[in-house]
C-alpha cells in the first residue's frame, strides 16, 4: 500500500523530525502531520504539527479527520539518561496503547489507517552471557527483564503484537534498532563515546553493534513507503570490539569499572559526570550483535557499516569544535516561523543562513589531519 496520509507522532523527538523531514522531499505524500506535547525542534515545510497528549480519544479525531493511512510511532524511549522511570513507562507502555487504540477505530467503525509503524530497540533482546553471536527476528528473549526500560519495550511491543492480530488488514512493523550514532543523537553511548577517556568494566571486551543516525531515518521511511509485516532488525553491517571503538575514536581506554558491584560505582561516576544508565551495564559485558539479513532482503540498503559509523563520529568529534553554531540548537515555534516566511517587514540578508561549504570542511579535516601527523608544522596552502 502506498502511504498517502501519514501521522507521526513523537514530532519534537529527533526521529520523528528527521522521517518528517524525509516525507516532505515526496511528492507522492499528500499529507503529513505530525503530534506531540511538545513543539518540533527541527524546521518542517509542509508538516502540520497538531499540539495533543497521548490520548486515544483525541489521536482518533486526527486520525478520522484526516482519513490517515499510515502512522509512524517515534516516541519510544530506550534511554534512561533522558527521564525518568515513571515517565518512560507512561510514554512507552500507556503511550503506545493509546496509539493502538486510536489506530483501530471506535465502536466498529472502520478505520482508515492501513499500516503501522513501531519504532522498537534491540534491547527488546537483552544482552545476557549464554546470547547467540547475532539475534534473528525468530529468536524469543532468553531471559526476563533486567532493567526498567527493557521491561517497557518489551510490553510495548506486547501491545503491538496483539493490536496486529485484532487487526489483520492492518501492515504492522517493529522496527529493532541497534544504538544509534551520529552528530545529533544523544544517547548513554554517544555520551560515552564523547568522554575524553572512555571507561570500560575490568576484563570485558564486548561485541558492539551500531547504526548510523541516516540509517535510522531510512530505515523508517523505507517501513513507511514499502509493505513490511513483521519485524525487521535494523543494525549496520559488522561488529566491532569495545576496545576496537575506542581505538577508531583515537581516544586512551580506562578498564577501571569493577567487574562486581559496577553498579555501586556508577553513582559515584555520575557525580563526576559519567553517565551510564542501568541498561548499558550488560552491553558494556556482553555486548549484542543483530542479523540485519531480513532488512536488507526487503530492499533497504544500509548507508554505512558499524566501523564507517564510528570513522564518521570520529570526524565529527574533531570537527564539532570548529563548527559549532554559536546561536544554540534550533527551536520551532509557529508564530515566530510565520513571521519569518511571510512579513513583508523582514529583511532578507543572504548571508543569515551562512554554512561551511563542503570545500571549506574538507580544507579543515586536511588541516587536522596535518596536524596530528605533525603538530609542529601545517602543509604548505593549508590555513594556519
Amino acid at each position: 500500500m502506498r502511504s498517502r496520509r501519514i501521522l507521526v507522532t513523537g514530532l519534537s523527538t529527533y526521529w520523528g523530525g528527521r522521517l518528517a523531514q524525509t516525507l516532505e522531499a515526496d511528492d507522492e505524500v499528500d499529507a503529513i502531520i505530525g503530534i506531540d506535547r511538545r513543539p518540533p525542534k527541527v524546521e518542517l515545510e509542509r508538516t502540520e504539527f497538531v499540539q495533543v497528549a497521548d490520548h486515544h480519544t483525541l489521536i482518533r479525531r486526527i486520525v478520522q479527520g484526516a482519513e490517515i493511512d499510515t502512522v509512524v510511532d517515534t516516541r519510544l524511549v530506550i534511554d534512561s539518561i533522558t527521564t525518568t522511570p515513571r515517565k518512560a513507562h507512561e510514554n512507552n507502555v500507556i503511550g503506545t496503547m493509546n496509539i493502538l487504540a486510536a489506530c483501530g477505530g471506535a465502536g466498529g467503525d472502520r478505520s482508515s489507517v492501513r499500516k503501522v509503524v513501531f519504532r522498537s530497540s534491540a534491547a527488546w533482546y537483552g544482552s545476557e552471557q549464554d546470547d547467540p553471536a547475532f539475534f534473528t527476528e525468530d529468536m524469543t528473549r532468553r531471559h526476563p527483564p533486567r532493567t526498567p526500560i527493557e521491561r517497557d519495550i518489551v510490553e510495548a511491543e506486547s501491545a503491538v503484537r496483539d493490536f496486529a492480530a485484532r487487526h489483520p488488514e492492518t501492515t504492522v512493523t517493529v522496527l529493532r534498532f541497534a544504538h544509534g550514532l551520529g552528530p545529533d543523537v544523544r544517547t548513554g553511548f554517544s555520551e560515552l563515546l564523547a568522554l575524553p577517556v572512555v571507561p570500560m568494566i575490568l576484563g570485558f571486551d564486548p561485541r558492539l553493534q551500531f547504526v548510523h543516525e541516516d540509517d535510522i531515518a531510512g530505515a523508517l521511511a523505507h517501513a513507511v513507503t514499502h509493505d513490511l509485516p513483521g519485524i525487521y532488525n535494523v543494525a549496520a553491517d559488522g561488529v566491532l570490539a569495545l576496545s576496537e571503538v575506542i581505538g577508531l575514536l583515537r581516544k586512551p581506554a580506562a578498564p577501571i569499572l569493577p567487574p562486581w558491584g559496577t553498579g555501586l560505582v556508577l553513582p559515584v561516576l555520575q557525580r563526576l559526570g559519567v553517565r551510564i544508565p542501568p541498561e548499558m551495564r550488560n552491553e558494556l559485558r556482553f555486548g549484542r550483535g543483530l542479523d540485519n539479513r531480513r532488512l536488507k532482503a526487503s530492499g533497504y540498503r544500509l548507508r554505512y557499516t558499524t566501523r564507517e559509523t564510528i570513522e564518521r563520529l570520529r570526524e565529527h568529534q574533531r570537527l564539532a569544535p570548529l563548527l559549532r553554531d554559536a546561536a544554540g540548537p534550533y527551536r520551532y515555534e509557529r508564530e515566530v516561523e510565520d513571521f519569518l516566511r511571510w512579513s513583508p517587514s523582514v529583511r532578507r540578508d543572504p548571508d543569515a543562513d551562512w554554512r561551511p561549504t563542503p570545500e571549506q570542511i574538507a580544507q579543515l579535516r586536511r588541516t587536522l589531519d596535518a596536524l596530528e601527523r605533525d603538530p609542529r608544522r601545517i602543509e604548505p596552502g593549508e590555513p594556519s
